[in-house]
């Protein structure tokens, strides 16, 4: 496969996985409405997707799939500490403190911690139409998120910087993919970074302090919040990271989960879709599109 084709099929994994990322507050509304906290969802998002993933590896290689290089397993504990764990912990106490729409936009923070890290990292170019396709992605996930009005929201100092350290976890996920290998089987990869994320939520919960209930309906929906916008989201979202020679793309494109969570929110929310709001969906989109146009040059080392 050149490299061009694969470019291409590798946005297209992560387009896939932004769409199936789209449907997670489906799943966080469920499981809120079954009594479960956002600590509790948060691990057992990621406890079960580790069962799962590695059920499937062993169907797919046996017990090599948990064969694994000290490289990729550092990789991995951050994946999972950092992108899964932190990321979780900073965007409940953000949108605890600050509000669901502030912690949307500065969650978007993360293209711009990407691009730069690419670029630091992995010699990629910046170029003024990464800049304008980052430029567009931020504005767009505004308006369809929030239709732009941030008027009435309380601030606090800790919500904020809250909101903006889950922006940069969200941010760096690109780039401890990339750094986990592009010859690593991103089942393996799934598998230990759902396993440190686990173990991190785990003790942030502080077991010994009792253990919260679990009802069969909330394993129900979690064992499918787990397998669908999780362990296969990410499936997709690994093999797509592996195959993009610029990581700072893939948050962009990875940005479409922002116009089906508006769409699915209408369709079965009855949320109202306001012509902001469709403007926005028109601005990711486009800023996906744009990103996937831009000159394939790099830096010579």
């Amino acid at each position: 496969m050149n490299r061009t084709r694969s470019e291409r099929t590798g946005a297209g994994f992560i387009l896939g996985a932004g769409i199936l990322w789209g449907t997670i507050g489906l799943f966080v509304k469920q499981l809120y409405a079954c009594g479960a906290s956002p600590e509790l969802t948060s691990f057992l998002r990621v406890a079960l997707a580790g069962v799962i993933m590695a059920v499937l590896g062993v169907c797919k290689k046996g017990f090599g799939c948990f064969r694994i290089g000290r490289k990729t397993l550092l990789a991995c504990a951050l994946l999972g500490v950092v992108c899964h764990g932190v990321y979780n912990v900073l965007r409940s106490v953000a949108i605890l403190r600050a509000g669901v729409a502030v912690s949307t936009v500065l969650l978007n923070v993360a293209p711009v911690v990407t691009l730069l890290c690419s670029a630091s990292l992995f010699g990629e170019r910046l170029t003024a139409e990464k800049f304008g396709g980052v430029t567009l992605c931020i504005c767009g996930c505004v308006l369809a998120s929030v239709s732009g009005d941030l008027s009435a929201v309380s601030v606090s100092i800790i919500g904020l910087l809250c909101a903006i350290g889950s922006g940069v976890c969200y941010g760096m996920t690109a780039i401890f993919g990339k750094l986990a290998g592009e010859e690593e089987d991103p089942i393996t990869i799934s598998i230990y970074s759902y396993l440190f994320a686990a173990l991190f939520l785990g003790l942030w919960m502080q077991p010994w302090n009792g253990l919260p209930s679990v009802s069969r309906e909330m394993l129900e929906w979690s064992a499918l919040y787990a397998l669908i916008p999780t362990a296969l989201g990410y499936l997709l979202y690994y093999r797509g990271v592996q195959m993009m020679r610029d990581p700072g793309k893939v948050p962009v494109i990875a940005s479409v989960e922002t116009v089906v969570a508006v769409v699915l929110g209408g369709v079965v929310y009855g949320e109202a879709i306001s012509a902001s709001r469709m403007c926005g969906i028109a601005l990711v989109l486009g800023a996906i599109v744009l990103m996937n146009t831009t000159r394939k040059v790099r830096v010579k080392a």
